[in-house]
């Protein structure tokens, strides 16, 4: 059961933070399909600025974001932004602005044709909200695109499409779900210099399985894994909980074991393992690890084919910290 809570702080950096009451509040919220559960009990408070919604695939992040926007009703529990439940709330709707992780645009429709349509469901009338769309195309950098297809579109044009039509109605908060996803890298610095801007005034919560992408947006983050909330805060303590999480690294080489008997005198290897034509190594510090096997096998005379981890993810993280708590609940 998640019970971890947001309460809204001010943080240095990026991330602004105002003392207030909190944006989104989620109580004890669930939500299942048949037999498989979504979201399990989760409970947490965002205030404003940059919230990073961290999880590997299928952890429950677009599940949870759907509710936060009233595309999905939770099974259990209340979910409200700025105090107005969600679901079926149309004055909600007018607040948010959400950036959804597949595409959903109308390839028969020019740029500024679709953020403009999208711009109208909020209220606007026609000349408004298209004078709005075609600010909102500039902030993205695509005024020479604005009048071609979106079916013509790269993917990166078609995420920064996406976000163009977040923006246009300034929404007071932002839901963005893997926004930068199959984008190049001028697409992804514009996209970054826009959520960073939103940050500022706007309450925005961003979901993706890279850690690093997030780190680039936000100091605040939330873990997610199986529908709970594992952990959050801090970027600098969450990487304190991640790096207690014991890394395997397998290295492939012509004498295991003599590569085996030379790493056992290193401090910075917790175990050593043997298979065929490999050594699994499991250490507390890949850091200093990494280069130091290299050297190791050099000066024994070993020669090392491959070099890799099957912990190097966000998965063998989360599985480690899922059984961290799991151990801690167990015994408390």
């Amino acid at each position: 059961m998640s019970t971890a809570k947001k309460a809204p702080k001010k943080s240095g950096g990026d991330d602004v933070r105002h003392v207030d009451k909190p944006i989104i509040v989620a109580d004890h919220v669930s939500r299942w399909y048949g037999q498989i559960v979504g979201v399990n009990d989760l409970t947490v408070e965002i205030g404003r600025g940059i919230t990073g919604l961290l999880g590997p695939n299928g952890a429950g992040k677009s599940t949870l974001l759907k509710m936060m926007v009233g595309q999905l009703r939770p099974s259990r529990g209340t979910l409200t932004v700025r105090g107005e439940h969600v679901w079926k709330s149309r004055a909600v709707m007018r607040w948010i602005g959400y950036c959804p992780e597949h595409e959903s645009n109308y390839d028969e429709l020019t740029g500024l044709e679709f953020v403009s349509f999208m711009t109208e469901l909020h209220g606007f009338s026609r000349q408004e909200a298209k004078t709005r769309a075609a600010a909102a195309l500039a902030k993205m950098d695509l005024t020479a695109s604005q009048d071609r297809l979106i079916g013509e579109y790269s993917k990166g044009m078609r995420q920064r499409a996406k976000l163009a039509q977040v923006i246009a109605h300034d929404p007071e908060v932002v839901f963005l779900d893997e926004p930068l996803t199959g984008c190049d890298p001028i697409a992804r610095n514009k996209i970054l210099a826009v959520i960073k801007e939103l940050g500022e005034h706007a309450c925005v919560i961003v979901s993706s399985h890279v850690l690093h992408e997030i780190e680039s947006m936000t100091t605040e983050i939330l873990l997610i894994n199986k529908g709970q909330i594992l952990a959050e805060g801090n970027v600098y303590e969450i990487r304190e909980m991640i790096d207690r999480h014991p890394h395997r690294i397998r290295v492939e080489c012509d004498r295991p074991r003599d590569l085996a008997a030379a790493l056992l005198k290193k401090v910075d290897i917790k175990s050593v393992g043997l298979e065929e034509g490999a050594v699994i190594v499991e250490t507390q510090n890949p850091d200093a690890c990494y280069p130091e096997i290299p050297r190791v096998a050099k000066a024994e005379g070993v020669k090392i084919a491959a070099l890799t981890s099957p912990d190097n993810n966000l998965g063998a993280v989360f599985k480690y910290l899922t059984e961290e708590r799991s151990a801690r609940e167990a015994t408390s």
